[in-house]
């Protein structure tokens, strides 16, 4: 199978910083088990898969050791690359069909902005080993259907963390979001995120992360509107509006590369 691929950096407006997310254009359905290993030979954190379907687009996403039910930055992608191509109006908004339901982006100047569901953490019990993994003991941990939250008493201790993988990939969890205070102008928080036992040890800029930072520190700064960055070595920023049970994800993104899988 032939397919329109595209690479594109997301909730970054430089090349080569953000989060680098391919893009494979379909022209309907395709076998998962070649999806996946399309995926495993690209290597990008997540490949998205996407064809028209009954109600907008439906679309897929793969690290390159599973699939996963949620993934911001490959979304900002794919609707990146559908108005870049013309397959959407300008202006237009995207729907897409996936895992976690109807998925929507928007256009706003320059920005993207993602519709996604929030998925705030409940504080769970500390985990054993968990501040030794991380070289620093945590403030808070919680946990969603997804990850673990873990806040860190200072930004130093988030940014210059070096996790023992192997202990991370044990824990009971898709990934572990580390974050803490912000230290930077017109930032409210940093974060970073490890997911060794989904086959990305650190994610660059990780959107669906952001569904469950945005509620976290949206309530602990009584805020409803917050700015976050993720301080990964590439580096990349989320804003996060709180709407009920929804959280409106926004970025930038661009496009790197564009041309033809041939198989």
């Amino acid at each position: 199978m032939s397919c329109e691929l595209h690479v594109v950096d997301a909730f970054t407006g430089f090349p080569f910083r953000g989060n680098p997310a391919a893009v494979c254009i379909l022209d309907g359905p395709a076998d998962p088990a070649w999806m996946q290993q399309v995926a495993a030979e690209l290597k990008h954190s997540e490949t998205a898969f996407l064809h028209p379907g009954a109600k907008g687009w439906d679309l897929r996403w793969f690290t390159p050791a599973q699939e996963v039910e949620l993934c911001g930055h490959a979304t900002l992608a794919a609707a990146f690359v559908l108005w870049k191509t013309g397959r959407a109006g300008t202006g237009s908004p995207i729907s897409f069909e996936t895992l976690s339901g109807t998925l929507t982006a928007r256009q706003d100047g320059a920005w993207i902005n993602l519709d996604f569901p929030a998925e705030p953490a409940h504080a769970v019990p500390p985990i054993p080993g968990l501040d030794r993994a991380l070289g620093a003991a945590p403030l808070f941990v919680g946990k969603n259907r997804f990850d673990l939250l873990v806040e860190l008493p200072t930004a130093a201790d988030v940014c210059d963390c070096e996790p023992d993988m192997a202990a991370l990939a044990a824990l009971p969890a898709r990934g572990i979001i580390v974050t803490s205070a912000s230290d930077l102008p017109d930032v409210d928080f940093i974060s970073r995120f490890f997911a060794p036992s989904a086959g990305v040890p650190e994610d660059p800029v990780t959107g669906s992360a952001h569904c469950c930072l945005g509620p976290y520190w949206g309530e602990k700064l009584k805020k409803t509107e917050v700015a976050g960055f993720q301080c990964s070595a590439r580096g990349g920023s989320v804003k996060v509006t709180l709407a009920g049970d929804r959280v409106i994800l926004g970025g930038h993104a661009v496009q790197v590369f564009s041309g033809q899988l041939l198989v």
